[in-house]
C-alpha cells in the first residue's frame, strides 16, 4: 500500500530497473555485464536490486557495457506527475439520460475530462423491466461494447444482433437504440465521442 501512496521510485530503484531491463533485453547474464564493465558480479547485482548508491563512474562503465547512454538511462525519470481518474466497479455517477424513463440505467464512468467535454463513457444496464427505445439521436459518434446479455440494436434502417464481446460504432445523429432485449440483464459500455466541444 505504501507504493500506492508514494509511487515515485527512488533513484536507486529507477537505475536498477532500467539497467536490468536493458541487460535482459540483450540476453546477457550479470556475470557477462560485470566482466565487460570491469565490475564485480556482486556490485552489478546490488545495483540492479537497488541495494547500493553507485558512483557516476561506476554507472558510466555499466552503461557503456550495456550500450546505454546516461541521457537515455535518465530520459524519463522526471516524467510528469500525471493523475488519472480511477472509477471503481459500481461507483460510477448515476445520471439521467434520454432512456432513463424507459428503465435504462446510466452510470457515467468518467467525469473529469479536461477543459473540453470531448467524450462520455457510460455503463448502460437494462433488465426485464426496461423498454426498447430505438430512437436516440444526439451529436457525435458512439461506440457500444456488449458486456453481458443479448440485444438487437437498431441504427437507422439496420438491425444488429449482439452478444458479449460484440461492438458497434456509428454516427449518433442517426436514430439508434435497442430494438429487442433478447437476454437480460444487458450491460453495455457506451462511449460517445464529440467532434467539437459540447457543454
Amino acid at each position: 500500500m505504501d507504493k500506492l501512496n508514494n509511487p515515485k521510485l527512488r533513484i536507486e530503484q529507477y537505475i536498477g530497473m532500467k539497467v536490468k531491463r536493458k541487460r535482459v533485453e540483450q540476453g546477457l547474464k550479470i556475470i557477462d555485464v560485470a566482466r565487460i564493465a570491469g565490475l564485480s558480479q556482486g556490485m552489478v547485482s546490488k545495483i540492479e536490486n537497488a541495494q547500493v548508491s553507485t558512483s557516476l563512474d561506476t554507472l558510466g562503465r555499466l552503461c557503456d557495457a550495456l550500450g546505454l547512454t546516461l541521457a537515455t538511462l535518465f530520459g524519463d525519470y522526471d516524467r510528469p506527475e500525471g493523475g488519472a481518474q480511477l472509477t471503481r466497479a459500481g461507483e460510477g455517477m448515476e445520471v439521467v439520460r434520454q432512456g432513463t424513463e424507459k428503465g435504462h440505467r446510466y452510470e457515467l464512468l468518467s467525469y473529469h475530462r479536461g477543459k473540453r467535454k470531448s467524450y462520455e463513457p457510460f455503463l448502460v444496464t437494462m433488465d426485464d423491466a426496461s423498454e426498447v427505445f430505438p430512437t436516440f439521436s444526439h451529436a457525435g459518434q458512439e461506440f457500444l461494447y456488449i458486456l453481458e446479455g443479448r440485444i438487437v440494436y437498431r441504427h437507422g434502417n439496420h438491425l444488429y444482433e449482439m452478444g458479449p464481446g460484440d461492438s458497434l460504432s456509428f454516427e449518433a445523429e442517426i436514430p439508434h437504440g435497442p430494438e429487442e432485449l433478447i437476454e437480460v440483464p444487458i450491460k453495455m459500455l457506451s462511449v460517445i465521442n464529440y467532434d467539437e466541444s459540447v457543454d
